[in-house]
């Protein structure tokens, strides 16, 4: 394994790189665009820009200047191995449909947002890990008792988060008998279900539960509990990079040493959610 430092040095290259070859400074604005002077060298001013959900209780939630959830976890604990401190990183928020024009543009140097490894997205970008293996799901009013799972679907009204994995699988598997509302964000999902505009909402179980738990939606909203799918969550890196191998060596310590364990029992404490034994804690890919 490289050290934190090589690390960090190898992340302050990539980044200037990628911006060079997007024509630097053409690409965004000053606030979105990683400075290649700051980032070249190691310490002293140099940050890294991690691509996080806002609006995902329990994963990646933004209240004012604080950031929380398993995946800000994760990304810090991560960071920290590649040789940045917390005070180093600036947090950016990552929408599903955007994620991948983000890493092309070098908006962010990765991004730890629910980010499910596919063959589709490993066309445009690059992946380190799974970190976490989460099940699509589907979140139902708390009175509902005729949803029971997707082959309970036809005729329903079904919300998910355009760009994401989930309001795919709907279209690909369900289309036929399902009318699929898309919208930017899981809160605003969750608001149209309590109104009864929609009868469910569906992603990844781990995300549902964070939804749940949210005290202005307790007693409201339930997780069904019968998963459908396998969500292997990556991080997401420029196709074209040189740290994949050390951002994967960060996992591995992180599962080793138990932290993994704790973020998650940190994060979906009191949720009733358990992650699936036989596929967590993972087992990192091969970088490509």
């Amino acid at each position: 394994m490289r050290t934190r430092h090589a690390g960090a040095a190898v992340l302050a290259a990539l980044t200037a790189l990628t911006l060079a070859a997007c024509g630097g400074g053409e690409v965004g604005d000053d606030s979105t665009t990683t400075d290649p002077e700051q980032t070249a060298g190691g310490g002293g001013g140099e940050s890294i820009k991690i691509g996080i959900k806002f609006d995902q209780p329990g994963l990646g939630y933004q209240d004012g200047s604080t950031y929380t959830g398993f995946d800000v976890d994760v990304a810090t604990y991560v960071a920290g191995e590649l040789g940045y401190s917390e005070d180093q990183i600036e947090w950016v928020e990552a929408p599903s449909a955007q994620r991948e024009t983000m890493l092309q543009t070098g908006q962010v140097d990765m991004i730890f947002a629910t980010y499910s490894i596919t063959d589709t997205r490993k066309e445009t970008v690059a992946f380190a890990g799974p970190y976490f293996v989460a099940g699509q799901d589907l979140l139902v009013a708390e009175s509902n008792t005729d949803i029971t799972g997707p082959e309970s679907l036809e005729g329903k009204n079904l919300c998910s988060v355009t760009g994401s994995t989930s309001a795919q699988r709907i279209k690909d598997e369900y289309a036929a008998g399902v009318q699929l509302l898309e919208r930017p964000g899981y809160a605003e999902c969750v608001t149209a279900l309590t109104a009864g505009q929609v009868d469910a909402v569906t992603t990844d179980d781990i995300i549902l539960a964070g939804l749940a738990a949210q005290p202005a939606n307790q007693g409201k909203v339930k997780v069904v509990g019968a998963p459908f799918s396998t969500e292997r969550y990556g991080v997401g890196l420029p196709q074209d990079n040189d740290i994949c191998e050390d951002v994967n060596a960060a996992i591995e310590k992180m599962i080793e040493d138990g932290s993994w364990e704790e973020f998650v029992t940190k994060n979906t404490e009191g949720t009733g959610y358990t992650p699936n034994a036989s596929e967590n804690p993972p087992t990192v890919d091969p970088c490509a």
